[in-house]
Order: structure tokens, then C-alpha cells, then sequence
């Protein structure tokens, strides 16, 4: 379970900001862009979006040959071009020294991104 996320709150108000208040000072996995960091922090975040992007056209691929609207090479050709983004993703968090964890970013009271 995660503990960053708020799935059920019985008590008062006042608990329910409490814990929001919390979850909001947590520096666990919110961007961070400095003067410093500012290259990492860019590739963070487009690499985030990407990966989000990149999942969500995975699941309307999945859809798509899952209701026999593709054809055998669509769905050859999807595949492939769904692997190598996935591949290049995997080289591009390894030259920045991300992780899938750090491309999660946290939301604060929505939780995380992915």
C-alpha cells in the first residue's frame, strides 16, 4: 500500500486537512529544478510526460487489437514501434540516471502521477 495516497478518511475535517498538509511537505518525488539541476530536471520532466503518453497509447493499442480492428501487420508494425519507444525510454532514463520511481511524480493529495 501506498502510503502517500488518501483512500479512505472516517474521521473529522480537520484530520482529513492534517493529512493532506502532510502528504503536501513530502519531498519524496515532487520536480525539483534548480539552477543546478536544471538539465535533470527538464529531462525529468519531459521524460515523465513521454512515459505517460507512451502508456496511454499502449493500453489504446491494446484496445484497438483487442476489439479486431487491426489488421495482422497494423498490429506487427504497433508492436514493434511500441518496443522500441520502450527501449528508448530505458536508454534515455539511463543517461540521465532516472528511474521509473522518479519519473512517478507525486501529486500531493492526488497521489502519484502513474
Amino acid at each position: 500500500m501506498n502510503d502517500n495516497k488518501i483512500l479512505f478518511n472516517s474521521g473529522s475535517l480537520d484530520e482529513f486537512s492534517d493529512e493532506i498538509g502532510r502528504l503536501s511537505k513530502s519531498d519524496e518525488s515532487k520536480l525539483k529544478l534548480s539552477p543546478d539541476n536544471a538539465d535533470s530536471g527538464l529531462a525529468k520532466l519531459v521524460l515523465t510526460l513521454v512515459e505517460l503518453i507512451r502508456k496511454l497509447v499502449e493500453k489504446q493499442a491494446m484496445r484497438r487489437v483487442d476489439g479486431g480492428s487491426l489488421n495482422d501487420d497494423e498490429i506487427e508494425r504497433l508492436g514493434e514501434t511500441l518496443m522500441k519507444l520502450e527501449m528508448k525510454m530505458e536508454e534515455l532514463k539511463k543517461h540521465f540516471n532516472l528511474t521509473d520511481r522518479d519519473l512517478n511524480i507525486n501529486l500531493g493529495p492526488l497521489g502519484d502521477l502513474m
